[in-house]
């Protein structure tokens, strides 16, 4: 079994009473590694401390969230510079637009989203982008930034994932054009989910990552329950049943579509024993 989880907020308190346990029910389900977004400074501090409490399994984003992109002001731009540094970092995320709330201005969002754009591209970092309800902004300035990468940036061929891609398959293929994946989670295993079914037969599996956004997003057959990076292997089963493949052939793929985009993954879970 191999699989990975590209999107788990495993620092969250949820966590707090059973993290252990939750770490190696994800080593038992098959998984080589989890990666931690952080969503503000805070976050990003936690993300770091999990990559070096489970070495070689957890790994880190940092970033700023859309909705706390109010707080990206100087000080926290240039602590977040200080962090992309760390070994343990494997991406700026999660990072991106969120207009259906208002936690920040749209003026602020994107202030803040250029800025760690530019962060990705001087440490050549993978992004981690969320999207609610701002696919036309975000296409234009994903795609601005893109075209102004230099030749020789690996972020030209793998510039990161659109974590918890909920749009419709033409809205994804400008950006498959400029090579970003597209984090694919619980809610495939919906019944009630038609226009995600649809989005998952017609993308290349090439594009695809496997993601629990734990704890949010449950998988059938534990919808309703907290999420955990263990059940990795129903949503990759999900897929499977869409794509005619086996949940194993799924993970397999998705792990090394995951390699391809976070080039700097170190190690594996053989650091845990």
């Amino acid at each position: 079994m191999t699989y990975c989880d590209t999107h788990c907020h495993l620092d969250f308190d949820t966590y707090d009473a059973d993290r252990d346990s939750v770490v190696e029910r994800a080593l038992s389900a098959g998984l080589e590694f989890i990666i931690n977004p952080g969503i503000d400074l805070p976050t990003s501090l936690a993300a770091i401390e999990l990559a070096k409490t489970y070495p070689g399994f957890c790994l880190a984003m940092v970033g700023f969230h859309p909705n706390e992109a109010k707080l990206f002001d100087e000080d926290a731009h240039a602590r977040l510079k200080e962090l992309a540094h760390d070994p343990t970092v494997v991406a700026i995320g999660e990072i991106g637009l969120d207009y259906y709330r208002d936690r920040s201005s749209p003026s602020v969002q994107r202030q803040a989203l250029e800025k760690q754009l530019v962060l990705a591209e001087t440490c050549q970092l993978p992004i981690c982008i969320h999207n609610r309800e701002a696919t036309a902004d975000l296409l234009s300035i994903l795609h601005s930034w893109w075209q102004a990468l230099e030749g020789h940036n690996p972020l030209r061929t793998a510039p990161g994932v659109l974590h918890s891609w909920s749009e419709d398959y033409e809205s994804a293929v400008p950006f498959m054009e400029m090579g970003f994946r597209f984090g694919i989670g619980g809610p495939v295993s919906f019944k009630n989910a038609p226009e995600r079914h649809e989005l998952v037969k017609q993308l290349p599996l090439e594009y695809l990552l496997l993601e629990t956004d734990a704890p949010f997003l449950t998988p059938v057959p534990f919808r309703g329950r907290r999420n955990e990076p263990a059940y990795i292997p129903y949503i990759a089963k999900a897929i499977g049943n869409l794509k005619g493949l086996m949940a194993e052939e799924i993970g397999l793929a998705a792990t090394a579509n995951a390699r391809k985009v976070f080039r700097s993954l170190k190690g594996s879970n053989n650091q845990l024993s």
